[in-house]
């Protein structure tokens, strides 16, 4: 469920009341079991929010509370209280998933500020669960649609880094892997031709060495190691102009260098529905591609789209497997 100062259990709630119909899908809330009841209460959401301890009688919708305590209400925005919560409901959800408890997770938004404020080595949820997971071999994949239904889906090669340590933390096998996991994520999506495109570093992909020479010693031998393993790649490409290629669907996803690359052109066609999907995980990990939100959390007015997409692909990915 998140930061309990945030957006968070108010989106997944929500999103839960609206796929209630869809299908026959049981839910695990993991989070404040009495935070849920009283907001679902509020919100007039007519959620039957079971105990976890009565998962074998029928029902839908199940809460476990990890923490012996249960939270205080009126919690300060990002307060310690409620980033180790959101911290110890993470991991308790990939445990889960870890044993095979549940067929995928959907994690609402936590704030890496407040929980590197209150004492964790924290770089963001995807560097956790794969931490977890014991596995460094993930990648961030963010997609999302444009009220036309085009698409975008990037990969990410590096994440959470200041722009000036991108080049020093780009390598050749980061991008092979982002090219490999994004291949792979098409062929789960069961796109049936899974063409990648990448992005050069530079603007207009270096220009032949004129403004930059990672797209001749780092990314092309990255494109040219996976199109040898049969992998419908393509680039170094200019950024700019990869973009609006992908978006006519020339390309079924795009591998971005660095974060802003990436997520700008993304959130620009899909932010109300954008969906972040941890690749290269044992187990099936979404997120809606918000933050907590403090500003109006507690007003009961923040949009569930996002968190609806996450819990849709989840299941997409979840029956496919």
């Amino acid at each position: 469920m998140g930061d309990i100062t945030g957006i968070g259990p108010e989106v997944a709630l929500k999103a839960l009341a609206l796929e209630a119909s869809a299908d026959d899908t049981r839910y695990l809330l993991i989070g404040d079991a009495g935070h849920a009841r009283r907001l679902s209460e509020r919100l007039e959401l007519n959620l039957s929010l079971r105990d976890h301890n009565d998962k074998d009688k029928p029902g839908r919708f199940f809460l476990c509370q990890p923490l012996p305590d249960a939270l205080p209400d009126g919690l300060l925005a990002g307060s310690p209280a409620a980033a180790n919560a959101a911290v110890a409901w993470v991991r308790e959800g990939a445990e889960r998933c870890l044993r095979h408890e549940l067929d995928a997770l959907v994690t609402a938004p936590v704030n890496k500020e407040a929980i590197v404020r209150a004492g964790h080595a924290f770089i963001g949820q995807t560097e956790f669960l794969s931490q977890l997971a014991g596995t460094d071999r993930t990648a961030m994949m963010l997609l999302g649609q444009d009220d036309r239904g085009r698409w975008l889906r990037v990969a990410l090669a590096t994440t959470h880094l200041p722009l000036k340590l991108v080049s020093d933390h780009l390598t050749q096998s980061k991008i092979e892997l982002a090219i490999e996991l994004a291949a792979q994520a098409c062929r789960d999506l069961g796109l049936p031709r899974a063409r990648i495109g990448v992005c050069g570093l530079n603007p207009h992909a270096g220009e032949g060495g004129k403004m930059g020479l990672e797209e001749q010693t780092t990314v092309a031998p990255a494109v040219h190691a996976t199109r040898a393993r049969q992998i419908n790649v393509v680039g170094p490409l200019s950024a700019d102009a990869l973009f609006y290629h992908a978006f006519k669907g020339e390309y079924d996803a795009v591998v971005a260098m660095y974060h802003d690359q990436g997520l700008a052109p993304l959130k620009m066609i899909g932010f109300e529905q954008g969906v972040n999907w941890t690749l290269g995980l044992p187990f099936i990990r979404t997120s809606p591609d918000h933050g907590t939100a403090y500003d109006i959390a507690g007003q009961g007015k923040a949009s569930p789209a996002s968190m609806v997409a996450a819990i849709r692909l989840a299941k997409q990915l979840a029956k496919r497997r």
